[in-house]
C-alpha cells in the first residue's frame, strides 16, 4: 500500500519537475498547488511515520513500555541551552532519545557535552541514554559528575533518583534507598519516574 502510494507520488512530483521550468500562468499556479498537496502528504507520512516508531520502541526495547526523563527537566531548558549550534544538538539527541535510539542519542550528546561540559541538561540526558543501555557504570560516572556542579533542585533530584535506581538494579537497596530520600528531600515533584524505574515501592 505504502509502496504504491509513494509510487504515485514520485511519479506525480517528476511531471511536475518536467513541466515547471516551461510552465506560466495558470498552469505554472496549478502546479504548483500540487507540489503544495505533494509536501502535505510527505509531511503527513513522516509524522505519522514518527508517531509509530516512537510507539514501537517502547515494546521493541524491552517489551513493554518505558518511563520517560522526569517531566520536571523540561522546567530546565531555558537555563540549559547555550546556543543555536547547541540546540540544534540537543534537539538532535533529544529525539533519538524519544525514539528509543538510545546508542544514537549518547553519541550525540557525548559530542556536545565535550563541547560545552557545563550543559548539565544534555548531560542529564546522556547519562540516562547510558542508563537506558544498561551501562551502568557510565551511567554513574554521569551523575556523580552533575552533582558538584548544580545547586539546582530539580537536577539533584533527578541525579539521586538515577543513582538509587543503579543501586537498586545492582541490588545495593540500602544504598538505593538512602539516594530515593535525598532525591525526595531536593524535590519531591521528581521522583516518581525513577520509582517506576525499578518498580520501587517506597518504605515508609
Amino acid at each position: 500500500m505504502f509502496k504504491q502510494l509513494f509510487s504515485t507520488m514520485n511519479d506525480v512530483l517528476e511531471e511536475i519537475a518536467g513541466r515547471y521550468p516551461l510552465a506560466e500562468g495558470h498552469e505554472r499556479k496549478d502546479l504548483e498547488d500540487q507540489l503544495a498537496m505533494l509536501k502535505s502528504m510527505s509531511d503527513v507520512c513522516i509524522e505519522e511515520w514518527l508517531l509509530f516508531e516512537e510507539k514501537m520502541g517502547k515494546l521493541v526495547y524491552t517489551g513493554k513500555p518505558q518511563p520517560e526523563v522526569p517531566a520536571c527537566v523540561a522546567t530546565l531548558m531555558p537555563a540549559a541551552v547555550q546556543d543555536e549550534e547547541a540546540n540544534e544538538s540537543f534537539a538532535r539527541g533529544q529525539g533519538y532519545y524519544k525514539l528509543y535510539m538510545f546508542t544514537q542519542a549518547v553519541e550525540e550528546f557525548e559530542k556536545l557535552v565535550r563541547q560545552q561540559p557545563d550543559f548539565l541538561l544534555a548531560r542529564i540526558y546522556l547519562a540516562m541514554g547510558y542508563l537506558r543501555l544498561g551501562e551502568y557504570g557510565e551511567a554513574y560516572r554521569h551523575f556523580q559528575f552533575l552533582l558538584p556542579l548544580t545547586d539546582n533542585s530539580k537536577i539533584r533530584a533527578i541525579t539521586y533518583n538515577a543513582m538509587g535506581c543503579i543501586h537498586a538494579q545492582n541490588q545495593n537497596m540500602d544504598k538505593a534507598y538512602e539516594y530515593f530520600k535525598m532525591a525526595y528531600r531536593s524535590d519531591p515533584t521528581c521522583v516518581d519516574a525513577a520509582f517506576q524505574l525499578v518498580g520501587w515501592t517506597k518504605r515508609q
